[in-house]
């Protein structure tokens, strides 16, 4: 068994004994008093030294809930204490063995968690209350929460508000879910803890097991993920919240192969119990509250699992303040990308499972981490989402993760190095579907999300790179960015815009090897006006014309987008937004002396390589598709330009 930190060996040698009492651990002085069953009743108050007697309601599996109290003689307790078992400072935990023959936990191996502090006396109580609540289905309790058996009495009647207060609940493993992921073989040891077999993982809907590293990882987080859902679901559906979901308070049991949420010590009520606050309206206000925040706790787990460079503190501290300064998490992966790919343990293991299924894993890391409460998932809509789903279930997505996925695999094509014909015109076709799909088509929504930071990936007008001419002098484009930002006049909807190119003046004798010189930044600065318009199909009255739109027609809405769009056909228009330039400023700058000739070939080499309407602003007309994380702007020569919203931080 492993032995825990330093820290907590010293405090179990220290303390032989839980303090506070006066029956000893064991020996033959033991005094063995008769152990007392009771039966919880809901109780408002924290400060009452035990439950009192009450019947269970009833329901499926419904029946008392027994709370043992027991003494200290009915223990062997351990002299060392598991590596995986979580507490505060102000709680001690000691390892026991079950030693009275008249018990049904006779020979189990439970913890005592003895409580010091008045604050976790009140949890402990706490967690006494709360079976009260889960006790018309026992078995659901017992499947997917930690068991909180009873409690150890003191040695004297005096002692009960003064002296410490033992709760003695079930023990699930050495480790937590912390302690699972942190070791270095931790997949198939999970794995053979939770004896994945053929009828295990039906249990997610697949149907093999083994595989590669990628799809065995993503069918172990769909068996923990779905587990840790239909617990916490179970909490919410009692009118419960656990408030305190985190890796070190997830146990696997391997005894039933369950996910354990932690000790309900900290669990909250939906209904507050003050008189003057109990409405309708506060009480449905606080439920969603509450429920919002365990999902937010729930996404912090999965992208803990999922991305196992989140495990380093200063990684995580990174993740955590993006989400803190209110950025959207739906631009998770842009933030994330850069910091991943530094330094990555995994091997991007955790960047290839979310981005399958057309990036679904990011939309519900999304969804669990979203900014407004009201629009994080709850946990019935989470366990059918598509992510958590396997191949052999069959979903019905939603359009708004259709519309996901389409983006989402219009920027996976875009970040390979494409000059197929047919995947130029695949990507093409996936933009043009995003447009007719365009969620946020009205002005008002524009202006609300266009103000930021937007990287561009890629361009459906022409493309020109390095490898077939010889130019001189050899220019790199590293990033190009397009930043509107609000100006005082609100009222004509003025954006000041600026589009800045970043490029990197190369050796021109080794620059294929040596990517290496001289950075700069091309600006374009101009100021943008926003309004209302729309994009017309102009159709001409010959039979080829008639033709080909009709093809087209078909082409949108057969199979998966018929069900998408809810259209028989094409229409003639669709909505967007007109966008009218002002005067331009173009500056340069390098770090670097350059020469006035030598300057305007840089200029002109950067013009070739870059589409035209990124150094010439005023041949933006207008954009066709917005949401929080992607953008479609068209030129006056209708190519359409793709843009995702960047964050500083990732870039810096």
């Amino acid at each position: 068994m492993p032995v825990a930190t330093a820290a907590v060996a010293v405090a179990v040698a220290a303390h032989p004994t839980p303090v506070g009492l006066a029956i000893p651990l064991c020996g033959a002085s033991a005094r063995r008093c008769r152990r007392r069953r009771l039966w919880v009743e809901a109780s408002s108050s924290a400060s009452t030294p035990a439950p009192a007697p009450a019947v269970s309601d009833e329901g499926a599996g419904a029946g008392p809930c027994p709370v043992v109290r027991f003494e200290m003689g009915d223990f062997a307790v351990e002299d060392r204490v598991s590596v995986g078992l979580h507490g505060r400072s102000d709680e001690m935990i000691f390892e026991a063995t079950v030693r009275d023959p008249s018990s049904e936990l006779y020979g189990s191996t439970v913890v005592l968690r003895q409580l010091m502090s008045s604050q976790a006396k009140r949890r402990g109580r706490r967690a006494l209350e709360v079976l009260k609540k889960l006790a018309r289905r026992q078995m659901m309790y017992h499947s997917y929460a930690m068991q909180v058996h009873g409690y150890v009495t003191p040695g004297n009647e005096a002692e009960l508000d003064d002296g410490p207060f033992i709760l003695v609940h079930g023990y699930h493993g050495s480790y937590s879910l912390r302690h699972w992921l942190q070791l270095s073989d931790w997949l198939p040891t999970l794995e053979a803890t939770l004896a994945l077999d053929e009828d295990q993982v039906r249990r997610v809907g697949d149907d093999s097991v083994g595989g590669p590293a990628v799809t065995r990882q993503l069918r172990l987080i769909r068996i923990l993920m779905r587990d840790l859902l239909i617990g916490v679901n179970y909490l919410h559906s009692h009118g419960l919240a656990h408030t305190e979901l985190r890796l070190e308070n997830v146990h696997v049991s391997p005894v039933d192969k369950h996910v354990k949420v932690g000790i309900l010590g900290n669990a909250v009520d939906f209904h507050d119990c003050d008189s003057r606050n109990n409405t309708l309206a506060s009480n449905d206000e606080r439920r969603k509250m509450m429920i919002a925040f365990d999902m937010r706790c729930v996404g912090f787990i999965m992208a803990k699992m999922v991305l196992r460079e989140l495990m380093d503190s200063s990684i995580f501290l990174k993740f955590k303040s993006f989400l803190t300064k209110g950025d959207d998490p739906s631009c998770l992966r842009e933030f994330l990308l850069p910091i991943l790919c530094q330094n990555s343990s995994s091997g991007n293991i955790g960047l290839q499972m979310l981005d399958r299924q057309w990036g679904a894993g990011w939309n519900l890391l999304a969804l669990l981490l979203a900014t407004k409460p009201d629009k994080r998932i709850s946990c019935v809509d989470a366990l059918r989402h598509p992510f958590l789903c396997g191949p052999r279930w069959r979903i019905n997505p939603s359009v708004d993760v259709i519309r996901w996925g389409l983006g989402s695999t219009a920027v996976h094509m875009a970040e390979d190095y494409i000059y197929g014909r047919h995947q130029r015109r695949r990507l093409a076709y996936f933009l043009e579907l995003m447009e007719v799909l365009n969620p946020k088509s009205r002005t008002e929504n524009w202006l609300n999300i266009l103000p930021g930071r937007w990287r561009l990936l890629y361009c459906t007008g022409r493309h020109i790179g390095l490898t077939l001419r010889q130019p001189s002098p050899r220019i790199l484009i590293t990033n190009v960015f397009l930043t509107f930002a609000q100006t005082a006049d609100s009222i004509d909807h003025v954006f000041s815009l600026t589009s800045g190119i970043g490029f990197k003046i190369m050796p021109e004798s080794d620059w294929p090897h040596d990517k290496s010189g001289s950075e700069g930044t091309l600006s374009v600065t101009t100021s943008a006006r926003i309004a209302s318009g729309r994009i017309y199909i102009h159709e001409q009255d010959g039979k080829e014309s008639r033709i080909t739109s009709l093809r087209s027609s078909r082409r949108y809405l057969r199979g998966k987008w018929r069900k998408v769009s809810k259209m028989k056909e094409l229409p003639a228009s669709l909505p967007t937004v007109n966008i009218t330039m002002d005067e331009l400023d173009v500056s340069i700058s390098c770090n670097s002396t350059l020469n006035v000739d030598f300057a305007q070939k840089v200029l002109q080499e950067i013009r070739t390589q870059t589409p035209p309407e990124m150094f010439d602003l005023s041949k933006i007309v207008c954009g066709t598709y917005i949401d929080a994380r992607l953008m479609i702007l068209r030129g006056v020569n209708g190519s359409a330009l793709l843009f995702t919203r960047s964050n500083s931080t990732a870039d810096s």
